[in-house]
């Protein structure tokens, strides 16, 4: 199983999309400082997740939603109002 993941820190207001494979470890990652780019946000909180069978399929959710550049975009697929 892999996943696609937004989490968000409230200290950055930032939001951070992801994908992976076991989305507990990767999470403790982010909020420890061994994520590079997200090491200066935590605490980050886990908002949505999405699971996928292959890593493919993840991955190219992962670049749809970032394609986007759109910090809307990720609220509205927050709170289910995005397709």
């Amino acid at each position: 199983m892999y996943y696609v993941y937004i989490i968000y820190s409230a200290t950055t207001d930032k939001y951070y999309v992801g994908s992976c494979q076991d989305l507990d470890r990767r999470l403790l990652e982010h909020n420890t400082g061994r994520s590079t780019y997200t090491k200066t946000g935590a605490p980050w909180d886990l908002k949505w997740h999405s699971n996928f069978d292959t890593r493919s399929l993840a991955v190219k959710e992962e670049r749809r939603i970032k394609a986007k550049k759109s910090r809307k975009f990720i609220e509205y697929l927050i709170h289910g109002q995005a397709d």
